[in-house]
């Protein structure tokens, strides 16, 4: 059984893509980062999917679910971080009304970090082929009112990461991922 974290890299035309996606790729391995370091053994897979092609049409995420979607029952939750990694708010979530309550109570250990909410739908290219046949969902919410300063632009750099920023959307990766992947049963679908 897989919990999926992921990100992409795919501002290709101009500037490093650092925020879009490379924010997204980084907390998707930092979160597995931190669960080895802490020694934790999750019940489940930690998987780390650094998707390609999503500017292209999605042809990465397209040849990963084709590849992969014969064991479709086996996928807990695909997550996907698109919006950047500036303040988290918290999570979109597509799945059915128990598991958003499970998902509701995870949130509620993020609260020393004051990142709770959890939202209408997840969004993401790169994980909807697995949303659309009732896998669940959940991309990251953060503050968006600087990602389109530097979407697909030249200033797309390393200097737009805030890194205290950054670990707290890693945190937030980190416990939602570790803790569903740690439950007695997947998540109700």
């Amino acid at each position: 059984q897989i919990v999926l974290v992921s990100g992409h890299l795919d501002s290709w035309d101009v500037g490093q893509g650092a925020m879009d996606d490379g924010g997204g790729a980084f907390i998707s391995w930092e979160a597995l980062s931190l669960i080895k370091d802490l020694g934790l053994r999750p019940k489940r897979t930690l998987r780390l999917v650094l998707w390609t092609a999503e500017e292209q049409g999605g042809i990465g995420a397209e040849q990963y679910y084709q590849l992969h979607k014969e064991n479709i029952s086996n996928f807990d939750i695909v997550m996907e971080s698109d919006e950047g990694t500036f303040r988290p708010s918290g999570l979109g979530f597509t799945g059915n009304a128990k598991a958003r309550d499970i998902v509701n109570e995870i949130m509620t250990l993020l609260l020393p970090i004051n990142v709770t909410d959890v939202y209408d739908n997840a969004d993401g290219t790169d994980i909807d082929y697995w949303m659309r046949d009732g896998v669940p969902g959940a991309s990251l919410r953060d503050d968006l009112s600087k990602y389109f300063w530097f979407h697909h632009s030249q200033g797309d750099t390393m200097t737009v990461q805030d890194p205290n920023q950054m670990n707290l959307c890693a945190a937030v990766w980190t416990v939602v991922s570790y803790v569903i992947a740690d439950m007695e049963e997947m998540l109700p679908r």
